[in-house]
């Protein structure tokens, strides 16, 4: 399918770039991502789509409940296994579930929404898309890396440039 196409390419191109990291670039505070780490916005991404494969038995996601695994953000061959995991695990039929979160930080109260797991593919790869960009800005402060041509660019932007080039 389509989603998992795009899912494998947008991981494709961060395995791409973690491959040219050192350990230490990987978990090197970027200046300009106020002292974040390109590990820890790639342990974010990873933990989303963990989430949503995890709750696949209860039909049930809560983005809010995942685990916060420090290994993923400072293990980058560690990270790099789990998006070839990941990859394969969303290559499955849609189903439907049901999507829990506590959007207010005011209150405890939850809302509860009907979604599928396709839906919840898109939101993830939009979510690692706009993750994706933050990374490039902290990779632009490391010399010697390249940055594949899309990278943390949304399709409908590509698209568009493509369609303006012509």
């Amino acid at each position: 399918m389509h989603l998992q196409l795009a899912v494998q390419n947008a991981f494709g191109q961060m395995t791409d770039v973690m491959d040219q990291l050192t350990d230490a670039q990987y978990t090197q505070p970027c200046v300009n991502l106020s002292g974040a780490t390109i590990g820890q916005h790639t342990r974010h991404i990873i933990e989303m789509y963990q989430c949503l494969l995890n709750g696949l038995e209860a039909r049930l996601v809560n983005y809010e409940s995942r685990q916060r695994d420090v290994r993923i953000e400072s293990d980058k061959d560690f990270a790099a296994e789990l998006l070839a995991t990941i990859e394969k695990a969303v290559n499955q039929p849609n189903q439907s579930l049901h999507l829990c979160a506590g959007f207010d930080t005011n209150t405890r109260e939850l809302v509860h929404l009907d979604t599928n797991f396709y839906r919840e593919i898109a939101y993830n790869l939009e979510h690692t898309i706009h993750h994706m960009a933050l990374i490039k800005v902290g990779l632009l402060e490391i010399s010697g890396i390249t940055i594949p041509e899309g990278f943390g660019v949304a399709s409908s932007t590509i698209k568009y440039r493509r369609s303006c080039a012509q």
